[in-house]
């Protein structure tokens, strides 16, 4: 994850370095030599992810004069992607960002002990549906429509026998198929409450500035500015649900034409596409990066 990048960019190893140190901790290591089990780890696997976005920000920006000011309309990032879409806002620092996703990483963790909490992805379903569903199945019990991803595709969350209900329900509320996901916590639903707050102390204490592109937050499916209230919908944002759908049709119904999911993974690059008139980009590789910058360029 981002070797490639580190090994082609110095502005990209700059950053992994940067990262590093704000964590005490090699970080970079754990991410090109493993082991997996330990990069996997929530507190570990965000900052990383993190991390690799902004180098490849850096590199457009530093080494290819391509800084976001002036080019891009809006920015957004699917949950803990707020904050790097935020981070190369300039909004917040790297190392304040690095810090924050550490945080929030570890709390969602403890917030929920293993096992008692779950996710699954409705497939063929849309909101409304999931929500009837959701209420359906809860029984008393947490059961929460977390992220509304795209037309047809919503993710659940809430207490393990509540959403394993709603697993087998599913095809009664209009879902082709429902699936349990391979996740460490119930993420996006009220469960989270104990990271919320643990968010609300850590965010309390750290600089946020105005961005230089509107921030389109996972809460609203619309644009923030303003620092304090970047700062009062990242907290939201732990126990809200994203809603990535609602700010794909908003960036269309903007004259936003082009999209670059920038950092690693292909997934949001694949929801895009599903909205007409969107042409999406993945740029996590130096290939990707160098036909971005000359599309950017061009």
């Amino acid at each position: 994850m981002g070797a490639e990048l580190a090994k082609a960019y110095p502005a990209a190893q700059a950053v992994f370095s940067e990262v590093d140190e704000a964590l005490g901790q090699t970080l970079s290591t754990l991410m090109w030599e493993g082991p997996a089990a330990d990069l996997t780890l929530t507190e570990n696997a965000q900052p990383a992810l993190m991390a690799v976005s902004l180098a490849a920000m850096r590199v457009l920006s530093e080494t290819k004069g391509l800084p976001l000011e002036g080019r891009v309309a809006f920015v957004a990032g699917h949950s803990l992607g707020e904050y790097s879409a935020l981070a190369a806002a300039g909004a917040l620092s790297l190392a304040d960002t690095a810090r924050l996703l550490k945080t929030r990483g570890r709390a969602m963790q403890q917030a929920v002990p293993v096992g008692e909490g779950a996710m699954a992805a409705l497939l063929g379903a849309d909101l409304a549906q999931a929500r009837d569903l959701a209420k359906a199945a809860s029984e008393g019990e947490v059961c929460e429509a977390a992220n509304d991803n795209a037309p047809g595709q919503v993710v659940i969350s809430g207490a393990r026998s509540a959403i394993e209900r709603a697993v087998k329900l599913a095809p009664d509320f209009g879902a082709r198929r429902a699936v349990l996901l391979p996740v460490s916590a119930p993420f996006h639903c009220a469960l989270m409450q104990p990271a919320a707050d643990a968010m609300r102390e850590a965010l309390a204490g750290v600089k946020i500035a105005t961005p230089v592109v509107p921030v389109v937050a996972n809460v609203l499916a619309a644009p923030v500015t303003d620092p304090e209230e970047i700062r009062a919908r990242l907290v939201e944002q732990v126990t809200g649900m994203v809603r990535w759908r609602e700010t794909m049709t908003y960036l269309a119904n903007h004259d936003v034409t082009s999209v670059y999911e920038v950092g690693a993974g292909r997934v949001l690059t694949g929801i895009a596409r599903r909205f007409d008139g969107v042409e999406a980009r993945s740029v996590g590789t130096p290939d990707e990066l160098e036909a971005a910058a000359s599309a950017l360029q061009g």
